[in-house]
């Protein structure tokens, strides 16, 4: 079941603002609320404090039927018209929180296959330290089925475009001759993802070693090296 999109009282009658939802750009250095109207000058401030609270929220009250735009309001200090001027609903603005969590993966610098892997895999494992961030993401993903047009533009805006990274340098390798030339691509992406992401949310056993990245690296190298 699709969720049911928030819209200001003010917009009942003629229809939600920006039925589209917002244009936002990828996960990687993306700013909240990007597309404004003209007017009154924004305050970063605000933003921060707005995009702040949606991240304690879907933390605190168990993903997205814990967040609404009054709940955001009074946590924020802000009032809804404040939240309304910058996203045009709640969906737009806990896609924009749950990017802000995401730090972006490096640009590959093209020295080796390995070392820019290494980077990209380091910087996916510093995103799953953070308790908040942890909780925030897992209630996102537990709350998938009930949300799946937010999931579906979570994917494609934020997760998506940093997956394409990793393509990237996969690719390269490829054409390079540093990994073998029937690489499969997508399985490979999965498995690095795949296994920083289950290690860093297994309980039971530690956090994550700081050389975790590297030898889960320099592992899957041993068999897609095309030397």
């Amino acid at each position: 079941m699709s969720q049911t999109r928030e819209r200001p009282p003010a917009q009942a009658a003629g229809g939600s603002p920006g039925a589209g939802g917002s244009q936002s750009s990828t996960g990687a250095g993306r700013q909240p609320g990007a597309a404004r109207p003209p007017g009154r000058p924004r305050s970063e401030r605000a933003d921060k404090a707005i995009v702040e609270a949606t991240v304690d929220l879907l933390a605190e009250e168990g993903g997205v039927a814990g967040v609404s735009i009054e709940a955001v309001a009074a946590r924020a200090g802000v009032g809804k018209t404040t939240i309304y001027r910058r996203w045009p609903n709640k969906e737009a603005l806990i896609i924009d929180a749950l990017a802000a969590l995401k730090e972006p993966f490096p640009a590959p610098v093209g020295a080796s296959v390995r070392d820019d892997l290494v980077a990209i895999a380091q910087a996916f494992v510093s995103n799953k330290t953070d308790r908040k961030r942890l909780d925030c993401y897992w209630s996102i993903m537990g709350g998938a089925e009930r949300y799946p047009d937010l999931m579906a533009r979570f994917t494609r805006e934020v997760i998506e475009p940093r997956r394409d990274v990793i393509r990237l340098v996969l690719r390269r390798g490829v054409a390079s001759g540093e990994l073998r030339a029937d690489l499969d691509v997508e399985t490979t992406l999965w498995l690095i993802m795949g296994a920083l992401a289950q290690r860093a949310r297994a309980f039971g056993v530690g956090p994550v070693p700081d050389d975790f990245a590297t030898r889960v690296v320099d592992t899957l190298m041993t068999g897609i090296s095309g030397h």
